[in-house]
């Protein structure tokens, strides 16, 4: 369990070996990552599908955030997406099987994460500008705003996440 009472994680100083310029984005993903594990450990597994008020449920999330960290790190890399990885993006909003569990799923984003914090200690400054495209349209961007957007786009699901598995453990029977 993740201790509360720690700072935040930017707070907490640099992540070893990342570069100064990746840190926002170190920092954003280890902050998702502890808010993820400490308010989603004992979520009832029967709620994970669950759409209150038709909003995109804690099991869609869950399986978003490491999706979406694996595509856009992907692209960040100049490689183009797998077929895995394609069938994943289709499957996001539905329960991948019965025996899922948030354990299972959190382990997966936990997972991701390290893979994710991996490609940063790799990725040189001088990578951060070099253009890279995003998508079957190879829409423009940098390594550097494909890993910013990452983060963010992590920390708004995790927002989202945790709003919507707050709701549901109030308004469940």
């Amino acid at each position: 369990m993740i201790p509360i009472d720690q700072p935040e994680v930017w707070l907490r100083g640099p992540v070893k070996g990342i570069s100064p310029l990746l840190q926002p984005v170190a920092h954003a993903l280890l902050q998702s990552r502890e808010e993820v594990l400490r308010n989603m450990t004992d979520f009832p597994t029967e709620l994970l599908w669950e759409k209150p008020c038709g909003v995109a449920s804690v099991g869609f999330h869950l399986q978003h955030l490491s999706g979406v960290l694996d595509r856009l790190f992907t692209y960040a890399k100049s490689k183009p997406l797998t077929p895995d990885q394609l069938a994943y993006l289709q499957s996001e909003e539905l329960p991948p099987n019965q025996e899922t569990t948030v354990q299972h799923l959190m382990k997966r984003f936990d997972e991701q994460v390290e893979i994710a914090l991996a490609q940063l200690l790799e990725t040189s400054d001088e990578q951060l500008l070099n253009p890279v495209g995003v998508g079957r349209k190879q829409l423009p961007s940098t390594v550097l705003g494909l890993l910013f957007h990452a983060a963010e786009h992590t920390q708004r699901h995790t927002g989202q996440l945790l709003v919507t598995s707050r709701i549901l453990r109030y308004t469940s029977p």
